[in-house]
């Protein structure tokens, strides 16, 4: 088990364009691996190869019901709209709200190099959307609309709702 740093807003690397990935070796099985190992040891649900420092096309998801390996994703297809915080393990403590899409669907390559299609809802279409952006070399905090909480005062504002 290798656990990867994970490269922090305003680093270099999570600014840029990713590179597609065209031969799929023993490297980037250990790559995926590591980024697996990474994503799960920081609490994620999902990791794309330049939170790691590699300007490679690979994201990983886990939303709890089965892990994905997405090689060189493209997103297909989206429909409807879901608004809620989102945070990102390059970006620790710090939450804000972000619409997306509720509908997902997108292509990528397997860690065989097959072509397989992901469909996904709610939390997974999330993910997708968030994953491939870091692709593009954009991070959430782009998209937010209103400003950044800490985590601290999210658990605050939950207290003060349930309370009312």
């Amino acid at each position: 088990m290798a656990i990867r740093a994970i490269r922090e807003l305003g680093e270099e690397c999570l600014r840029k364009k990713c590179k597609e990935v065209t031969f799929i070796t023993p490297r980037t099985h250990l790559l995926v691996k590591d980024m697996f190992d990474t994503m799960y040891r920081a609490n994620g649900v999902g990791l794309a190869a330049p939170q790691v420092g590699i300007l490679k096309r690979i994201v990983v998801i886990d939303c709890g019901e089965e892990p994905y390996v997405l090689i060189n994703p493209v997103i297909l297809e989206t429909s409807g709209e879901q608004t809620g915080f989102e945070g990102c393990l390059s970006v620790p403590g710090k939450s804000g709200v972000v619409t997306r899409p509720q509908y997902v669907k997108a292509k990528a390559m397997n860690l065989r190099g097959e072509s397989y299609i992901l469909e996904g809802e709610g939390l997974l279409a999330r993910a997708i959307c968030h994953e491939c952006d870091h692709l593009e070399g954009k991070v959430y905090v782009d998209l937010v609309e209103g400003r950044l909480y800490d985590n601290e005062e999210l658990e605050e504002l939950e207290e003060l709702e349930e309370e009312s």
